[in-house]
């Protein structure tokens, strides 16, 4: 029986298949002697083909290259439409929270005006660099290129990024002198949250100053965060200074919060709190001066 004329060509096809495979594994097997031997002549050979060859691998490999350069493009332009997007829902919660933050801001100035409430005085600051540093055993002090000409006052309070550093003891035209917390004659007034108990920030040239005069040392406890007091008015309430620490004995000292061993920009607040009383109250009745001398006592008899 005669086969069918497409069964002829499906079986002549696969023929054809099976010898050009044969062909490409031959070949390859060829290749892969001729590139791996290392006879001189099949070097040359090589060679020759490489030289050959290399024209046309060339004219192949920069369209390759265009299509690559083309798929990281549409990649990278994907990427950025992804970030585009996400950027412009980042942009809409924004603004949905800036609209919050304008509406509750609107509502604290009418409860400040219907409640008749004054804030305390927000103090300005001049940002210096640390010229000079008079580290020593007893005496632990820092030279600030910012003085009286940037508004600097005597007792201003001077930070870092992320606490209180000292205070201001000397002021030039344009040089200020520091004394650290750390320094034995520093003695700043605070305040241990969340107990709200006061004491004294005491240096005593230890990178860690004493806690002194403290009321209740039952009701703190080790990371307890210490603030200014702004008790007599030299330095602005509520600075950072540091964290509660106990020492074996008991002695409570403060981890303070600025990096004095990596300290070289410092911010001097300008800082002059309006709590000057020049009036004695209404309950209070003031003595009379006196107009003139006192009459003279009369003679009895």
């Amino acid at each position: 029986m005669r086969r069918p004329a497409s069964q002829q060509e499906t079986a002549l096809t696969r023929m054809v298949h099976r010898i050009l495979l044969g062909l490409v594994v031959v070949v390859s097997i060829l290749l892969l002697i001729l590139w791996r031997s290392d006879n001189p002549r099949l070097e040359r050979l090589r060679l020759t083909v490489a030289d050959a060859l290399l024209p046309s691998m060339s004219w192949f490999s920069e369209p390759m290259q265009f299509a690559s350069a083309m798929t990281k493009d549409y990649r990278n332009f994907f990427d950025v439409y992804n970030q585009n997007r996400e950027l412009r829902r980042e942009i809409q919660r924004l603004r949905a929270w800036r609209d919050t933050a304008r509406q509750l801001e609107e509502e604290n100035a009418q409860l400040r005006a219907l409640n008749n409430v004054r804030l305390a005085v927000r103090s300005t600051f001049v940002t210096g660099d640390i010229v000079a540093d008079s580290g020593g055993p007893f005496l632990q002090s820092a030279l600030v290129n910012v003085g009286a000409r940037d508004g600097v006052i005597d007792g201003s309070a001077a930070v870092d990024g992320n606490g209180l550093v000292g205070r201001v003891v000397g002021v030039g035209e344009h040089a200020t002198r520091l004394l650290l917390l750390t320094d034995f004659s520093s003695r700043v007034p605070v305040a241990i949250q969340p107990s709200g108990l006061s004491a004294i920030l005491s240096g005593d040239g230890t990178t860690a100053p004493l806690i002194e005069f403290l009321e209740s040392p039952d009701e703190v406890s080790p990371g307890d965060l210490v603030r200014t007091s702004g008790d007599g008015g030299v330095f602005p309430p509520d600075l950072p200074v540091g964290r509660l620490i106990v020492v074996p004995g008991g002695t409570w000292r403060v981890a303070l919060a600025a990096d004095f061993a990596r300290l070289e920009f410092v911010r001097v607040l300008r800082y002059t709190p309006d709590i000057r009383i020049d009036r004695p109250g209404g309950l209070i009745i003031s003595r009379p001066e006196r107009e003139g001398p006192a009459p003279p006592a009369a003679d009895g008899g």
